[in-house]
C-alpha cells in the first residue's frame, strides 16, 4: 500500500484515463493541486485562461470538437459561478465536461463565515448544473468519489460532472493500493436492445411511405449507420443545430430544419436519433403521423409535447445497425425523393433572395473553410441563418450551443475546439455584442498559439434585439445601440493579425489566407442591417 494526496491522486487519475489538456484559472484554494501539476506539466498541459468562463467554455468546444472528456478546473465562489453558463450550455448539449471545483475548507462548508470565495449551498448549485456531483469532504473519501465521478464523466448519456475539493483537503492522503480497475476510459457498454421493441420499430419503418428522420447531438458518433438507414428507407434527414454534419449535406437526404417543416404535413413517420424533436412538436401532429424515438437518455422519453408512439433507449447506432438488414430493397421511395428534392431546391432558391447578405458571407466562409474544417456558431444574424444554409459535411464539424441559446460563447468556445484539434481549421463566428463577452480570451489564443480563425460581424448593435424592438414594439429600440473599440486595432495590439472587411468577395480572399496561418487570426466584416430569417426558424403549425 503507497499513500499519496488528494491532488496527487486526481492528477495521475487524470493522467492514466487519457486527459491530455487542463483546462484553468489558478487560484489560491487550489494552490495545492497546481503545485502537484508543475511535476507533471509536459503529459497534462495547463491551458490558463483570463476569466473563469473562458475555461469552461474552451473544455466545453474541446469535448463538443472530440466527442472526449475535457476537464476544468477553477475556484470556488465568484470562480464557480463564473463557469455557471459554460455548464448549463455543457449540460444542453451532452458534452462530457469535468468540472474541479475549489472550495473553502471542508468543516466550514455552509456555515456562513465569511470566508473568501464563500457561497452558500455552492454544491447544490453545482449539483443542478451536472449530471451528477461529488463532493471529496476528506482524504477517507476521496478516493471513491473521485473514481465515481471518472466513471460518470465516461457514462451514458453523456453530460458534466462536478467534483468539489475543499483547500484543506488536497493534501490529505488517501489510502490507494491500485486505481479501482472498473474505471471507464470509454463509454460503457450501450442498453440492451429489446427485440420486441426492434421487431415493431422495424414493422413501422416498412409500412411507412413518407419516413423523415431527425438527428441531434446524441447521433454525432452515428455517421455512417445513420445515412445508410437514411438511403435505405429514403428518408430525409434534417438537422436543426446539433444534429448538422450527422448526413453530409451533399446527400440529397440531408435537408435543413425548413425544409423539414415544408414536409411535415405530409410525413407519416417521424424518426427522432438522438433528438429531442422538442420544437418540432409545434408544427402539428395528428393520427396519420407516427413517432418512433430513439436515444441513448431514458429521461428523454418524457420530454416530448406529444409523446412518441413508441420510445426506445438505446444508442442510435445500434438500433440502425439492428434493423438496417430488415430495410433493404423493401420500401419504394422514388416519389418521396422527388418530393424531397422538390422542396429543398425550392427552400435555397429562396433564401437566396431573402437573406442574400447572410448566404454570401455563409458560401465565402464555406468556400475556404476544408470540409472537416470546425465551423462555431454564435447568435448572430449570420449565425442564425448558418443552422439552414451552412453546408455541414462531417461529423462535430459544426459547433451549436444547442437549446441554450448562449450569446457571447463562440470564440472561447472555438479557442477550445481549435487547442483539441489542430490538426484541422476552425472559424469562430460572432458578432460585435456577443464577442466582447469573452474577448478577453484573445490574450489566451495568443499566449498558447492556438490557430482559431476569428470572425466578427459588426454592426455595432445587438442586431436581434434591436430588430424585435423594431418590428414587434413600434419602432422603439432601446438599449441595443453598442460603442465598439477599433476591433482590428484591439487584435493587433494582442499581437494578433487582423483585418478590416466589408464584402463576401473579400472575407473568403482573406479567410482563405488566415487559414494557413498556424496562429490566431482575426477578420472584422462591417455589416448593416440585414434581412430578418425568422420566419424560417419560428415556423407555423401545419398540421393537427
Amino acid at each position: 500500500m503507497t499513500k499519496t494526496t488528494v491532488a496527487q491522486y486526481i492528477v495521475s487519475t487524470l493522467i492514466d484515463r487519457g486527459f491530455d489538456n487542463f483546462y484553468c484559472l489558478p487560484g489560491v484554494q487550489n494552490d495545492d493541486l497546481f503545485d502537484v501539476l508543475y511535476d507533471y506539466k509536459h503529459r497534462l498541459f495547463p491551458i490558463h485562461s483570463r476569466h473563469e468562463q473562458g475555461a469552461a467554455y474552451m473544455a466545453l468546444g474541446a469535448a463538443l470538437a472530440t466527442g472526449k472528456p475535457q476537464v476544468f478546473c477553477v475556484v470556488p465562489g465568484p470562480g464557480f459561478l463564473n463557469t455557471a453558463t459554460a455548464l448549463a450550455t455543457a449540460y444542453s448539449t451532452h458534452a462530457p465536461v469535468l468540472a474541479l471545483i475549489g472550495h473553502i475548507p471542508a468543516g466550514a462548508i455552509d456555515k456562513n463565515m465569511g470566508l473568501l470565495h464563500e457561497i452558500p449551498k455552492q454544491t447544490h448549485i453545482l449539483s443542478y448544473l451536472t449530471k451528477h456531483t461529488h463532493s471529496v469532504r476528506s482524504g477517507a473519501n476521496a478516493q471513491s468519489a473521485i473514481d465515481d465521478a471518472f466513471r460518470q464523466v465516461h457514462a451514458h448519456p453523456p453530460r458534466p460532472v462536478g467534483l468539489e475539493i475543499p483547500v484543506n483537503v488536497w493534501n490529505q492522503h488517501i489510502s490507494n493500493t491500485d486505481t479501482d480497475g472498473d474505471i471507464a476510459m470509454t463509454s460503457p457498454p450501450i442498453p440492451p436492445l429489446d427485440a420486441q421493441q426492434v421487431d415493431t420499430a422495424i414493422t413501422m419503418i416498412k409500412s411507412a411511405r413518407r419516413p423523415m428522420i431527425f438527428v441531434g447531438g446524441g447521433a454525432q458518433d452515428s455517421s455512417t449507420a445513420i445515412t445508410a438507414f437514411a438511403e435505405s428507407i429514403h428518408a430525409p434527414v434534417v438537422a436543426n443545430r446539433m444534429g448538422h454534419g450527422v448526413v453530409s449535406r451533399k446527400n440529397p437526404l440531408s435537408v435543413p430544419n425548413p425544409v423539414g417543416h415544408t414536409l411535415w404535413a405530409d410525413t407519416d413517420l417521424v424518426i427522432a436519433l438522438g433528438s429531442r424533436l422538442q420544437h418540432r412538436m409545434l408544427w402539428g401532429v395528428d393520427d396519420n403521423m407516427k413517432i418512433l424515438h430513439v436515444d441513448i437518455n431514458p429521461h428523454q422519453k418524457h420530454i416530448f409535447p406529444v409523446p412518441a408512439d413508441m420510445f426506445i433507449h438505446a444508442d442510435c447506432r445500434a438500433f440502425v445497425t439492428r434493423v438496417l438488414p430488415h430495410l433493404s430493397g423493401k420500401i419504394d421511395g422514388d416519389h418521396w425523393r422527388s418530393r424531397v428534392a422538390e422542396a429543398k431546391s425550392t427552400f435555397f432558391d429562396k433564401i437566396r433572395v431573402d437573406l442574400t447578405p447572410q448566404v454570401e458571407y455563409l458560401n465565402a466562409i464555406r468556400r475556404a473553410l476544408s470540409e472537416d474544417g470546425i465551423y462555431v456558431e454564435d447568435l448572430t444574424q449570420c449565425g442564425f441563418v448558418a443552422r439552414m444554409a451552412f453546408p455541414t459535411y462531417k461529423p462535430r464539424t459544426f459547433l451549436s450551443h444547442g437549446y441554450q441559446g448562449t450569446l457571447g460563447w463562440g470564440l472561447a468556445t472555438a479557442i477550445g475546439a481549435a487547442h483539441a484539434r489542430r490538426d484541422v481549421p476552425v472559424v469562430s463566428i460572432s458578432g460585435d455584442g456577443g464577442f466582447m463577452f469573452t474577448m478577453s480570451e484573445l490574450a489566451t489564443a495568443m499566449h498558447h498559439n492556438i490557430p482559431v480563425n476569428i470572425v466578427v460581424f459588426n454592426d455595432n448593435a445587438f442586431g436581434n434585439v434591436k430588430r424585435f424592438q423594431i418590428e414587434n414594439y413600434n419602432h422603439r429600440p432601446i438599449a441595443s445601440d453598442l460603442t465598439n473599440p477599433d476591433f482590428v486595432k484591439m487584435a493587433n495590439s494582442f499581437g494578433i493579425a487582423a483585418t478590416r472587411v466589408s464584402t463576401a468577395d473579400a472575407l473568403e480572399k482573406q479567410l482563405k489566407q488566415d487559414i494557413q496561418v498556424d496562429a490566431p487570426t482575426f477578420i472584422e466584416v462591417c455589416v448593416g442591417d440585414m434581412p430578418s430569417p425568422w420566419q424560417y426558424i419560428l415556423m407555423p403549425k401545419v398540421r393537427g
